[in-house]
């Protein structure tokens, strides 16, 4: 962690990838045989090896998608050393590689120490998670060592002939992992409904700081970028779009959520959608929530996504698609400096200039890179849904027809978005769903991590230009606007398709099945005396 040991991009890119893989091969042993390892009081046996390795790929790519439900599936020592350690050093990862990047930009050949970066960024992450810890306690979220309590039910249930008395509750460790998992844009919960458990969020004060943390890293993230860079107006500018991005969505969640569910025909007049909703918190908090999860790579949830209505759905998707609305701590930043690289160069040929980045040339190689980086998202959503769906053995266990084709997205799309929130009618704990959603994951992660990199290693090298009146401002509201419309154009044009033969027409669907139901219920009653 020598600070006067720079790196080149290259030497910094290389040790990115080393600890990770290091990390990663850790944890996964730790899975796989948790089973005779210590601090498993409830005698959690080890993962299946498929498992294992979709879930140590999920936390080693700051994703925190779970294939199965962590207070049964994982043990204490499991659930500190395989995941929540993971949940402090990844987003400090991201934020490393972003001050890198940002470093190539500002034509410094020497990106920085790798080591010292993600030390400097823990020291940030362990902080705030260690007082967020203390505030979630106090609200009720359990923090103990001791194994599962067992509870008298105020009320005996009976199901087939055996009358229950005792519930057994798992507890643990669970405040800890929850800050981090909120403010390291993680997302993984300790128990399988997540932040709709009252275990995990037991209060309105809980829920409002697990939400407000969930963006507090990526838009502080957005204005270091502006004053590190000496371009406060340029942070303001891409801030802007966010801004914009992220209304438009939270809008479009609550509107949907606020409307009837089409499945109640005769009681569609009462209200929101209620189906998957936590009623503590109602159908426009849930709402809200969800939009906000999928803006940045946080992924958790307080209610179901899978029982949203279909344009409820869609807004989840879209902010996954747009990757970069605040998207994860750093590469969410990283994300949206690819778009800006892809717009200045669109710009610089509608002018018939040559595209410059803080005064320094774009030219091939930085266009290849960049060009490569966008196509690999419908590359491998869009391939992988495919292939799932082409094989109906793969999804037998899954929803039918509209629905489920968007659950298969959906779950693709979150892989790749470093997201981890899922559609859970999706039978996914399988071998199938586990190694190819590995495969996703790395590449989602690594990838557009490490050519950004080269971009900013590639810039640096050269020359910079003088600003002269003719030199394309990023920092204006007339290049705002064409960023915001080149990023909208772009991911339409590549999942549009998609989102047709999904939530659209999942509601079209519902539309008419409600319009033929009211009109059978009209003309009954017109033939009643």
């Amino acid at each position: 962690m020598d600070a006067s040991r720079g790196m080149t991009w290259r030497q910094y890119g290389a040790a990115l990838l080393g600890t990770n893989v290091l990390l990663g091969v850790a944890a996964y042993l730790v899975f796989l045989f948790q089973g005779g390892l210590p601090l498993n009081p409830d005698g959690i046996a080890g993962m299946r090896w498929d498992t294992a390795l979709h879930t140590a790929a999920s936390f080693i790519t700051n994703t925190n998608q779970q294939h199965y439900s962590g207070q049964s599936g994982l043990s204490y020592l499991s659930q500190m050393v395989g995941i929540t350690a993971l949940q402090i050093v990844t987003p400090a990862v991201g934020m490393a590689a972003l001050f890198a990047v940002l470093r190539g930009l500002k034509g410094e050949k020497n990106v920085g120490n790798y080591y010292l970066d993600v030390t400097r960024a823990v020291g940030f992450l362990v902080p705030t998670s260690f007082i967020l810890a203390l505030l979630l306690t106090w609200q009720g979220v359990p923090s103990t060592f001791s194994g599962a309590k067992t509870a008298t039910l105020v009320q005996p249930q009976t199901t087939q002939g055996q009358t229950v008395t005792t519930q057994t509750i798992p507890v643990g460790p669970v405040a800890a992992m929850v800050a981090i998992k909120q403010l390291g844009t993680n997302g993984g919960g300790w128990y399988g409904p997540n932040s709709a458990t009252p275990l995990e969020n037991p209060t309105p004060l809980s829920n409002l700081l697990q939400l407000v943390s969930i963006i507090l890293f990526p838009v502080s993230l957005v204005v270091a970028t502006g004053r590190f860079l000496n371009r406060a107006r340029f942070g303001v500018a891409i801030m802007a779009v966010m801004s914009v991005m992220s209304a438009a969505l939270t809008l479009g969640a609550v509107l949907a959520e606020r409307g009837p569910n089409a499945a109640l025909q005769g009681l569609s007049a009462l209200g929101p959608n209620m189906e998957g909703k936590e009623v503590r918190f109602g159908a426009d908090a849930t709402a809200l929530w969800g939009a906000v999860t999928t803006q940045t790579s946080s992924g958790s949830v307080n209610g179901m996504l899978d029982s949203f209505t279909p344009l409820g759905g869609l807004v989840p998707q879209l902010g996954m698609f747009l990757n970069d609305v605040y998207g994860g701590i750093g590469v969410g930043m990283i994300n949206m400096l690819i778009f800006v690289v892809l717009t200045v160069f669109i710009a610089g040929l509608m002018v018939g200039r040559t595209p410059e980045l803080f005064g320094r040339k774009i030219e091939v190689r930085e266009m290849k890179i960049a060009s490569l980086i966008i196509l690999l998202q419908p590359l491998l959503v869009l391939g992988f849904t495919a292939a799932a769906l082409a094989m109906p053995s793969i999804t037998a266990n899954s929803n039918p027809g509209f629905h489920g084709l968007s659950q298969v997205l959906y779950e693709y799309n979150s892989a790749f978005a470093n997201n981890g929130s899922g559609f859970e009618g999706l039978g996914d704990n399988t071998p199938w769903w586990n190694v190819t959603c590995a495969v996703v994951l790395i590449l989602a992660r690594f990838l557009p991590i490490l050519g950004p990199l080269a971009i900013a290693g590639l810039l640096a090298a050269k020359k910079a230009a003088p600003e002269t009146s003719g030199t394309l401002r990023v920092d204006t509201p007339v290049f705002a606007g064409m960023l915001l419309s080149v990023m909208l154009l772009l991911q339409l044009l590549n999942f549009a398709p998609a989102l047709v033969l999904g939530p659209v027409a999942e509601q079209l669907t519902l539309n008419r099945t409600v319009s033929q139901a009211a009109a059978a219920q009209s003309a009954t009653a017109q033939d009643q005396p």
